[in-house]
């Protein structure tokens, strides 16, 4: 389900990077994402255990509240990560915002710059006026990425 002020699941783009709807062909990248236990140590969900929970995790984003994107190099078409706004609240223009990035891809501005897209498309399309993140304390490089972000 989309936000209500989009007819289509929109995507985006930057200098490297591709911001496109998941698909269940990205089904094996999710579940290196969702079952690698040093990517997934600072959040609350369980580990994937199967290519079908990655499959049934993208089916069911589908039908949610969110808006959720597959993080593409636009030259190798590689996914590297998601991330996604949720949470919206009409009354008080507000959404959540989280992210996660393949290992072998952190700390090179990848996450920076998907994230710059997503809270500019945010404010100026959807109308949001604040943007809530939560991070794990231990978690040094999302609480540097959030930093620069100034969220």
């Amino acid at each position: 389900m989309l936000h209500k002020a989009l007819l289509t699941f929109p995507t985006l783009t930057t200098k490297q990077l591709t911001l496109r709807q998941l698909v269940e062909s990205d089904g094996q990248a999710i579940f290196l994402l969702r079952s690698e236990p040093t990517l997934n140590k600072y959040l609350d969900r369980k580990l994937s255990q199967t290519l079908e929970e990655a499959l049934h995790f993208i089916r069911n984003i589908q039908t949610r509240q969110f808006l959720y994107w597959a993080i593409v190099d636009t030259v190798s078409g590689k996914l590297l990560g998601t991330i996604s706004l949720f949470d919206f609240s009409d009354e008080m223009n507000t959404c959540g915002i989280g992210y996660e990035l393949l290992t072998d891809y952190q700390g090179r501005g990848i996450m920076q710059e998907a994230a710059k897209k997503i809270i500019a498309f945010a404010f100026d399309r959807l109308g949001i006026e604040t943007i809530e993140a939560f991070t794990h304390k231990d978690n040094q490089r999302s609480t540097r990425l959030l930093q620069k972000l100034t969220i």
